[in-house]
């Protein structure tokens, strides 16, 4: 910050003043015509399609500025890769492939790629170790869309760059699950960790659509709070679920570490007793919108919910009685993905911001 000047100004004659009105006269004399010139070429025109210097730290590469449709699919592209992945890795436990490479971050010793001598399990894990190149894409345009769209959004640029850092967090899990065989509390926390990223993609791609103004409740703020606890109820069912899959036969290799402590009947109980907590939940915030003459769009999204859970207990309750089999458990896992999404929709559908 500039200081103020303080100095006390001396006493001035009537003649000193006449002087100085005299100089200041001179000064405010427009230059001559050389001096302007000079000037003039001192400082040449920017190119034409330069990029604003007020464009921040990142400049666009040739004045490329994405358009908001396709900052849209930039983030969508980032939840398809980061939804996918986790599907293709319970694909990998399934078919016993865990530790189809059995050490990180090599396939195996000496090699980054399978070799023959360790089968077709060595293929299918490291299929899936191929897929995170792939989120690492996705997550890599979501980052580039967002830094080089005019004006930017901060909001846009620090969730992408949180997917980023999920990424690297989800490398070094994954790394230790391999090395420890697979133990199934890295493997609980590797899908939790899974499913945040899911959730925060979620928002990135819903506030690519939106704009940065006021939030907007849609609804009563009571049922803003109601489906934050819907969210939170999902989030705890998909936590106990990766419990449940910890104490499953399904180890995803066949000398992998083992299971967890637990009774499977007692953590299964757990897990379809948040199922019902979530299932009233939803029901509660049905009846609560109707009741209130919520906008359609809130509607749709609990009924969307709605249909999800009644879909994924069937599948869930089918698999337990009929022994678990591995392709019943990939659609039990797919489903929890959707039913996680369809929380985040109806939560982020009771408000908005234009």
């Amino acid at each position: 910050m500039t200081q103020q000047d303080t100095r006390i100004p001396s006493a001035r004659t009537p003649d000193a003043e006449a002087a100085a009105a005299t100089d200041s006269a001179a000064d405010a004399r427009p230059e001559a015509p050389a001096a302007t010139a000079t000037a003039t070429a001192a400082a040449p025109a920017e190119p034409a399609g330069a990029p604003s210097s007020g464009g921040g730290r990142f400049a666009s590469p040739r004045g490329w500025q994405p358009t908001p449709k396709q900052v849209e699919w930039a983030c969508l592209a980032a939840l398809l890769a980061n939804t996918l992945i986790v599907v293709t890795g319970g694909a990998v436990r399934l078919t016993n492939s865990g530790l189809g490479c059995p050490t990180w971050p090599e396939c195996t010793g000496g090699s980054l790629v399978p070799v023959s001598t360790l089968g077709y399990h060595s293929i299918i894990e490291f299929s899936n170790r191929l897929l995170t190149y792939a989120v690492t894409a996705g997550v890599g345009v979501s980052i580039l869309a967002a830094l080089f769209q005019r004006p930017r959004r901060p909001i846009l640029v620090k969730l992408s760059w949180s997917l980023f850092l999920g990424v690297v967090l989800q490398a070094v899990i994954g790394g230790i699950t391999v090395l420890t065989k697979l133990a199934p509390e890295w493997v609980a926390l590797h899908m939790c960790v899974s499913m945040g990223m899911i959730a925060v993609s979620y928002v990135l791609w819903v506030r690519a659509r939106e704009g940065d103004g006021p939030v907007e409740l849609l609804s009563r703020r009571e049922l803003l709070w109601l489906g934050r606890l819907l969210v939170v109820a999902t989030g705890g069912v998909v936590a106990v679920g990766t419990l449940v899959t910890g104490t499953d036969p399904h180890a995803g290799a066949t000398d992998a570490s083992k299971r967890l402590p637990f009774k499977a009947l007692d953590i299964t109980q757990a897990h379809a007793d948040l199922v019902f907590v979530v299932i009233g939940l939803t029901a509660a915030l049905w009846f609560a919108l109707k009741a209130t003459d919520a906008r359609p769009e809130s509607l749709r999204a609990v009924r969307v919910m709605g249909g999800v859970l009644v879909l994924q207990a069937a599948i869930g309750y089918t698999q337990y009685f009929t022994g678990l089999p591995a392709w019943m458990v990939l659609l039990h896992m797919t489903g929890a993905c959707l039913t996680w999404l369809a929380a985040w929709r109806v939560l982020m559908s009771l408000r908005v911001r234009h």
